[in-house]
């Protein structure tokens, strides 16, 4: 008996070693963590349970049959986030580069399978040279098997990715069918092609970090939700986010203690709008007054900032904020932060996370690059996913409401639930100076006319009391009673029930 649980631990030993002391060493020279120490990080302590230590690939060609390591160049299995259940699997870069073999992608699949069942979170590790070549179509095949696994898992259970380090060609397509993307800055990247590649067939010369970075991710494609300083930042991050997230589609999102009074008043909400309309105020600040102690989890601050989105908690569970910016572009929407909201509203609707919107539009960006972009599909998006969702859904006009904007920002035409607004709000066509042109243009020679038609319209429009009349407005509530007013709108909304008609799914205009 002692010499079968000697051979197991010497075993265990050789898996892992990973790919042997000297590579380990380079991981950590390039300021990076193994894949062993990454999920220690990740999860809580002593949690870990691995399983397919021992898999090998099968490749016999090219030599492949002399160079076998247990485990083959990924680590999975599952564990617990402040007590909750996840699958994780991380690829380890000193075995075979992370490349991604027949059997490295069974065990990937494996664990995904499993959270599929029992209804658990799946965080990806991810740091790959790629396919590995030796294998062929066999490990393509493997990158397919992933990939189909990442779509049947969307809107079932949460996917979380970490780019870690390299992620190349094929390898790309699984995290981006993720929910959402975390990077690691100076040492993880994304791309297709690399820079030789894109060298070789459009001259354009460009260094990894430029062609697909974590800051190029998160600031320029939107790829990626949030970049970090390092693997410790990014994991201990992760702990956080996924504690934002219900475990499945079918459990509720989860609750913790807070002792953030639901009724806690905000006077300084009461002088947050400026006295002048085309002066901008930060949105984030009603946000973090309005979520409990302030805690708000933002998802792509650096992209698209002239729309908020992100997770924070009421009454200590967990809402999906999403509000106009003023300070940026004055808070319009436009094609990048039209895809953004409508992305995240859809996840809040998928995962039954109640959605608080704060408005402050003045519209769509006009232009002839937005339009020859497609401003008008990108912007049916955030429409088309405000209209799909079925969770609570909770507005707040604060400022401006206007034109085609203020229909698209969840309001009550697009099943909200409760519209508030502000004294200050302004719902209308368009601004009021606009709006006259257009009305009076007549009397464009006369400056007189056109201010005292300017003042005319300001007073029947520049309030919420006309849409308040209609009923499109619930209640004209004080700012600093938005948090209580919040809280009490999502308890009446705990048990809401609505269903869209049967489909086999939607055609969104992607």
């Amino acid at each position: 008996m002692l010499d079968v649980v000697e051979e197991l631990e010497k075993r265990r030993a050789g898996a892992r070693a990973g790919g042997g002391q000297r590579r380990v060493d380079a991981q950590h020279n390039k300021g990076k963590l193994t894949a062993r120490e990454r999920l220690e990080v990740l999860l809580d302590a002593g949690s870990f349970e691995e399983l397919d230590m021992y898999v090998e690939h099968n490749c016999v060609d090219f030599g492949m049959q002399d160079q076998v390591i247990p485990g083959d160049g990924v680590v999975t299995g599952s564990g617990t986030i402040n007590g909750r259940l996840v699958y994780v699997f991380s690829q380890d870069f000193t075995v075979f580069g992370g490349s991604l073999s027949e059997r490295h992608a069974e065990k990937i699949c494996k664990i995904m399978d499993m959270a599929m069942k029992v209804g658990a979170p799946v965080i990806g590790l991810n740091d790959s040279g790629g396919a590995r070549i030796q294998e062929g179509v066999a490990s393509l095949g493997g990158y397919a098997e992933v990939f189909q696994r990442n779509v049947l898992a969307s809107g079932v259970v949460p996917q979380l990715s970490l780019i870690m380090g390299p992620c190349a060609g094929g390898a790309v397509y699984s995290p981006a069918m993720t929910d959402f993307i975390f990077m690691v800055k100076d040492s993880s990247y994304m791309f297709v092609t690399g820079p030789d590649v894109v060298k070789t067939v459009t001259n354009e010369v460009v260094t990894q970090e430029e062609l697909g970075g974590a800051v190029t991710h998160t600031t320029k494609s939107s790829v990626a939700d949030v970049a970090f300083e390092n693997d410790i930042e990014a994991l201990l991050a992760a702990r956080d986010f996924i504690d934002f997230l219900p475990a499945s589609n079918r459990e509720h999102v989860p609750e913790r203690p807070s002792e953030d009074p639901w009724d806690r008043i905000e006077e300084s909400l009461d002088t947050l709008v400026p006295p002048n309309a085309n002066q901008p105020y930060d949105m984030h600040e009603l946000i973090r007054k309005t979520l409990d102690e302030g805690d708000f989890f933002e998802i792509q601050p650096a992209h698209a900032a002239n729309i908020i989105c992100g997770f924070g908690r009421v009454e200590g569970r967990t809402v999906g904020v999403v509000a106009n910016q003023p300070m940026v572009l004055a808070g319009v929407l436009d094609i990048n932060s039209s895809k953004k909201a409508a992305r995240f509203v859809r996840f809040c609707d998928a995962f039954d996370i109640p959605i608080i919107t704060f408005v402050d539009v003045p519209g769509f960006l006009p232009g002839v690059g937005q339009e020859h972009n497609g401003i008008i599909k990108h912007g049916a998006k955030l429409l088309f996913a405000y209209a799909e969702a079925t969770v609570p859904k909770i507005t707040v006009i604060t400022r401006k409401a206007y034109g085609g904007a203020y229909d698209v920002m969840a309001s009550k035409h697009l099943r909200g639930d409760l519209n508030y607004a502000w004294p200050t709000a302004e719902i209308a066509v368009m601004g009021a100076k606009g709006a006259v042109e257009i009305i009076f243009r007549q009397d464009a020679d006369n400056p007189e006319k056109i201010a005292e038609k300017t003042a005319e319209y300001e007073a029947r429009f520049a309030n919420p009391f006309v849409a308040a009349s209609k009923g499109f407005v619930d209640e004209v509530i004080q700012p600093h009673s938005t948090r209580r007013r919040i809280a009490l709108g999502l308890r009446k909304l705990r048990n809401k029930a609505l269903e869209n008609p049967w489909k086999k799914h939607d055609n969104i205009p992607l």
